[in-house]
């Protein structure tokens, strides 16, 4: 393991070229807009149908390990800041093997919830015009909507974050009105006729990963952590900031949506559309368009932050050169967002929301495991490379804790979707041992 300052000499290497230009407030809005996505619109429907009366629970349930697992975030983020992320803080933990499969699993979830969020925000304006379900248009509305999002962060990481900041701020005003005008209505009495029951084959374990699915994304904008300003401060606030709110946001929404719409929840395209409906019809249209507007930025915040590893990977020798390449004039990873988007493009023409969400969920549990235990041991070795870190009292606790919650999610998948995440973490390894630089022999 390298001493720290030999470790902060590669961090910085790799970061060579980046413009560390996010703060605090830019930080948190690219956090909150790629956890605040296509999950708060849509999900509430799936819990409900999945777990029934018992759907706030599994998001109760969610955020006491994400709790946990946000924590080991902000220390490991205070002590590592580089492209990739978590895959800088495992690598520095646990070897140059490891951080590489951790950075795997990064993307490989990034990418796949990309294509699925794209597909389910050309679904959802499929149902409000329906001339964009021909498959003709629905195609070039997915590609369209990913090369938007692809060429702004290529132009520029300041403009992208700003831009990632104001429409974060534009896009939760349908939240607050839905927040606001059903709070007002459940205060009068507002109720559905026909209230969510008890569901005798309720698969909790599936509204738990569904739960999970909603409340992932912090990995993804902190693969940008080498251009954040000011990281041992502004990463762990930044995370703190975003991730406590986003969890009181979940569970607010999700009990007003079933109170207001009852049992027709579990059955519901545009869940909170419908249940504000419920209020008056009128109210549907601002919940559609915030919904379409919420997943399309969405892809925003991931195009700012997943190509990041694939860009670490290049400048570490893991992929071809070109990956880790800055563009001359606007200063990002020009070919990394390319390839991002390629492949996102492709799993967006060819998969589903619902089986692209679930992949993308099962990849990121092993990760956060691994990004809680390096949080121990940075501790431990004292590792710290930009400025004095975060140091958090009973960490080893708080890290098991993170850590036990993650395999208890992995064992709450089906049998054939753990042996697809094996073979991942397999395939990982041994792409690593093919790919590794080779150290010249000594003559």
């Amino acid at each position: 393991m390298a001493t720290t300052p030999e470790l902060a000499v590669e961090q910085q290497g790799r970061d060579h070229g980046l413009v560390r230009a996010m703060g605090v407030f830019a930080f948190a809005a690219a956090i909150t807009n790629e956890v605040v996505g296509a999950g708060i619109y849509t999900l509430p429907a799936k819990m409900a149908s999945s777990a029934g009366t018992t759907a706030p629970y599994a998001y109760i349930a969610c955020l006491i390990a994400m709790g946990a697992v946000v924590l080991c975030f902000s220390e490991a983020g205070s002590r590592i800041s580089t492209s990739g992320g978590p895959y800088g803080y495992v690598e520095a933990a646990f070897g140059k093997m490891l951080g590489f499969v951790a950075g795997v699993l990064l993307w490989l979830s990034a990418v796949l919830a990309a294509g699925g969020i794209a597909v389910a925000a050309t679904d959802m304006a499929g149902a409000a015009f329906p001339f964009l379900v021909q498959p003709v248009v629905r195609e070039i509305l997915i590609v369209g909507l990913l090369a938007i999002m692809a060429g702004i962060n290529i132009v520029g990481v300041d403009l992208a974050a700003k831009v990632l900041g104001w429409a974060t701020m534009i896009k939760v005003l349908p939240l607050i009105l839905f927040l606001v005008v059903g709070g007002i209505a459940l205060a009068m009495g507002h109720r559905a006729e026909a209230p969510i029951t008890h569901i005798p084959n309720a698969n909790f374990g599936h509204a738990v990963i569904l739960a999970m699915f909603a409340l992932t994304g912090m990995e993804t904008p902190l693969a940008a952590s080498g251009e954040v300003r000011d990281p041992a401060r502004t990463v762990p606030r930044a995370l703190i900031l975003a991730m406590g709110l986003i969890g009181l946001l979940y569970v607010a929404i999700q009990l007003i949506a079933a109170t207001l719409f009852g049992a027709g929840l579990m059955h519901s395209a545009a869940p909170l559309a419908d249940a504000l409906g419920t209020i008056d019809p009128r109210l549907r249209a601002p919940l559609l368009a915030g919904a379409c507007f919420s997943m399309v930025i969405w892809l925003g915040s991931d195009f700012l932050g997943a190509p990041r590893v694939l860009f670490a990977f290049a400048r570490d020798g893991l992929l071809p050169a070109a990956l880790g390449k800055v563009h001359p004039r606007w200063r990002t990873p020009h070919w990394a967002i390319l390839v991002h988007f390629l492949f996102a493009v492709a799993l967006a023409l060819t998969g589903t929301f619902e089986q692209l969400a679930i992949l993308s969920t099962l990849a990121i549990a092993p990760l956060y495991f691994l990004a809680c235990a390096s949080a121990v041991i940075l501790r431990s070795r004292g590792i710290a490379t930009l400025g004095k870190p975060l140091s958090l009292p009973g960490i080893p606790v708080i890290a098991g804790f993170g850590m036990l919650c993650m395999a208890i999610m992995v064992a709450l998948a089906d049998w054939n979707e753990i042996g697809a995440l094996a073979g991942v973490l397999v395939g990982s390894c041994l792409l690593y041992l093919v790919m590794r630089p080779r150290t010249p022999k000594q003559s």
